[in-house]
């Protein structure tokens, strides 16, 4: 095992006061709420893994208009979607009869609706060209050849892992930071290969034992709600906590109502694994899609993001007729202690709760 790291190595390579990172969360965190967690002295962060390189320079402008403090810029490296057009058929002739009771057809066929960017030449020259302060890697890692060019550029870079060989492989590929990606957290799980077995660590568990490799900063995601969360992962040696569910109920986000009201209702203490939605398995609120793939009948999803072609299009015909339950509302195992707080005041709150969380471990005598 190598020396051990400053524990504040991660905030001065980060350029940010206090060690709370919101989650980039696709679809969901907007430069608004990007800026209003930065500003107020964390690391705010854009998801841009669901949106092309032009989209993704425009958010990261708009980001820059609103805060000069450093932000966090998502990407996904998803081995690049394989069409199956029998697979693809028979998961859009399931989803017929659903459609059906919302007035709509599914689509004749489906797509890959955004590039993986290990792939995606064009996200990663607007990356060199924009460079923000940091970059973050879900689902795996890119090309040695891209690290390298974000390096020269001047990138700090971040990478999730969900068990030790793939925090060994972050390492080895020269990133600066992992995020340890434990099974309590909301959306996406971040597994390089989905169709290799998961060890399913929690974030305690994982944190703990990438800390004691020594090698990289680790940042604590997955279930860390609060600051008496942020306190436990920072004493198992994470230099910093990521929260993702905690900001999603903040009204910088661009949530529907459906989700809101789902997450600060009772539905909110129940969360279950699915692949019904995108293809890949991700942590949602149990509702009317997460039940539609559990049911036993139910055919093989297809390859992500190809399932989210569909998934995308039977939300939006049932929003049309007031029903939200077929939308992908992520979230984490604690989800019940969500907030609908603006994202600074909820920063400010966070923090507080954190240092009377260490406060309170600090008077406890063993």
């Amino acid at each position: 095992m190598s020396t051990q790291l400053d524990s504040r190595t991660l905030l001065r390579l980060l350029g940010v006061r206090t060690p709370i990172i919101q989650a980039p969360m696709a679809g969901v965190s907007t430069p608004a709420l990007a800026a209003a967690v930065s500003n107020a002295g964390g690391l705010g962060s854009l998801g841009v893994g669901a949106t092309n390189a032009g989209g993704a320079r425009k958010m990261i402008r708009e980001t820059r208009a609103l805060t000069g403090k450093p932000f966090n810029v998502n990407v996904f490296c998803h081995r690049p979607a394989v069409a199956n057009a029998a697979v693809e058929q028979a998961w859009l002739g399931w989803l017929a009869p659903v459609f059906a009771q919302y007035g709509a057809t599914p689509p004749e066929s489906l797509a890959e609706i955004y590039t993986s960017f290990v792939v995606d030449e064009a996200m990663q020259q607007m990356l060199v060209e924009e460079k923000p302060a940091v970059v973050s890697f879900h689902f795996g890692l890119p090309p040695a050849e891209v690290i390298a060019d974000l390096k020269r550029a001047g990138i700090t870079l971040l990478a999730s892992a969900t068990n030790l060989e793939e925090a060994t492989q972050v390492a080895d590929a020269g990133v600066d930071a992992i995020v340890a990606q434990g099974i309590e957290a909301g959306g996406h799980r971040g597994v390089f290969d989905p169709d290799a077995g998961d060890d399913r660590l929690g974030t305690f568990a994982l944190t703990r034992l990438i800390v004691s490799e020594g090698r990289l900063p680790v940042i604590a995601a997955g279930g860390i709600m609060d600051g008496a969360g942020i306190a436990a992962a920072l004493t198992l040696g994470a230099q910093a906590a990521q929260l993702g569910t905690a900001f999603v109920a903040c009204p910088e986000t661009s949530i529907d109502d459906g989700y809101r009201r789902t997450l600060l209702g009772e539905a909110s203490r129940h969360t279950t694994f699915t692949t019904a939605i995108s293809g890949r398995p991700a942590r949602a609120m149990v509702n009317k899609f997460t039940a539609l793939g559990d049911d036993p009948r139910a055919p093989r999803t297809p390859a992500y993001p190809i399932t989210y072609d569909a998934g995308k299009a039977l939300h939006a015909a049932a929003k049309a007729k007031g029903e939200f339950g077929f939308g992908a509302q992520w979230a984490g195992q604690a989800a019940a202690l969500a907030r609908a707080l603006p994202a600074a005041e909820l920063v400010e709150q966070l923090e507080r709760e954190a240092r009377q969380s260490i406060e309170r471990m600090q008077a406890l005598s063993f």
